[in-house]
């Protein structure tokens, strides 16, 4: 998606200052390890039976806890869950959407070599557990 701006670690904890809110799409127990300071958690997967399930509700809960033109900042671990999450919310009419690229750990190359710090190894506010309105169980239940 040409319209689709990706950022670094460091420019989505500005674009925060700015008025952005994080949405970290991973899933809850990833989320609950460490996380952006101030996250809302909307997981694109959910873990389970020894792997990784497309989440039905995403748009859902999306719709139901920000606006279409919310300014969202979208992370995961290392890229690949936030930029396909991203790219729903643009097609489901989202206007304000920005990619974090590196994700949480850091972007990885074929050989899974770390290309981009991400979140957390780039020394960013982070926070642990479930905050409370934050946390995916919260947000589900505004459906």
């Amino acid at each position: 998606m040409a319209d689709l701006q990706r950022v670094s670690p460091a420019e989505a904890h500005k674009l925060l200052s700015d008025g952005y809110t994080y949405v970290d799409v991973r899933s809850v127990p990833e989320f609950e390890e460490g996380h952006p300071a101030g996250a809302f958690n909307v997981p694109l997967m959910h873990m389970g039976g020894g792997g990784m399930t497309p989440n039905a509700r995403f748009l859902e809960v999306m719709k139901a806890s920000f606006s279409a033109d919310a300014k969202l900042v979208v992370g995961c671990k290392a890229g690949g869950r936030s930029l396909k999450a991203a790219q729903a919310l643009i097609g489901a009419g989202f206007t304000g959407i920005v990619d974090q690229r590196a994700g949480w750990e850091g972007a990885r190359d074929a050989f899974g070599r770390v290309t981009e710090p991400g979140w957390s190894p780039a020394g960013l506010p982070t926070e642990k557990g479930a905050p409370e309105g934050r946390a995916y169980a919260a947000l589900e239940k505004k459906m």
